[in-house]
């Protein structure tokens, strides 16, 4: 029988826990689900903080206990980033990866062009999101934030995953012009063996907490396939 696997999510620039709850809430079936908020990403960040995406996954490594199943790291947006990384830094706890709306995209590196995927973007998703997104902000800072996705900005998530085994899912809305087709499917491509891209029938960007049921069902799927390949 397989060792169980927990489930390890890790919200997007801005984000705090509330971001997953709605996926996790298909997800979890009384199993082990564990959310980690770091500077930026749910939390203030203190002045001359680290925050690389590969430091935040390194403080995120030493505060899940020592004790844990293997976990499937759930990352979205620059959060991929940093699920990415626990990944390539301790692949032994790591089952596999799911991607949702990765971003930073190469060949949208620059602030002008995130803008230009931005707009079109926020326009298709619910408005009703807007109040729960500024609390998130607000408790994250926006100095933390600007400072995180700078940091981001630097980094490189193919060049993170190529020595990464795992199978990674990579998960997008169909209305998510940050994270484009192409995109989510080279950043699959660098992935273990079962490796894929799935884009949903509905969202943009925001779908952990907009469809989290679509959400899920594609994690559910993932999780069936890596139960089968252990």
């Amino acid at each position: 029988m397989p060792a169980p696997i927990a489930l390890l999510a890790l919200p997007g620039l801005g984000l705090g826990p509330e971001s997953w709850r709605p996926t996790l809430g298909y997800l979890t079936g009384g199993g082990t689900a564990y959310v980690r908020v770091s500077p930026g990403y749910g939390e203030p960040a203190p002045d001359g903080q680290d925050l690389s995406p590969r430091a935040l996954a390194a403080g995120i490594l030493a505060r899940v206990p020592a004790t844990a199943p293997r976990f499937l790291v759930l990352g979205h947006s620059a959060g991929s980033q940093v699920a990415a990384h626990v990944a390539a830094l301790d692949p032994s706890r790591v089952a596999g990866l799911v991607l949702v709306g990765p971003s930073t995209d190469v060949r949208a590196a620059t602030w002008p062009r995130l803008v230009k995927r931005w707009l079109p973007t926020s326009w298709r998703e619910p408005k009703r999101q807007v109040p729960t997104l500024v609390r998130q902000y607000a408790r994250s800072t926006l100095p933390a934030m600007v400072r995180s996705i700078e940091a981001a900005r630097q980094d490189s998530i193919l060049e993170t995953l190529r020595p990464v085994t795992v199978p990674v899912l990579v998960i997008r809305g169909p209305h998510d012009h940050i994270s484009p087709a192409d995109w989510a499917v080279a950043v699959a491509a660098e992935g273990g063996p079962g490796s894929r891209a799935v884009t949903l029938s509905a969202g943009a960007h925001m779908v952990p907490f907009t469809h989290g049921r679509l959400v899920a069902a594609a994690v559910s799927d993932f999780l069936s396939d890596l139960d089968a390949l252990t």
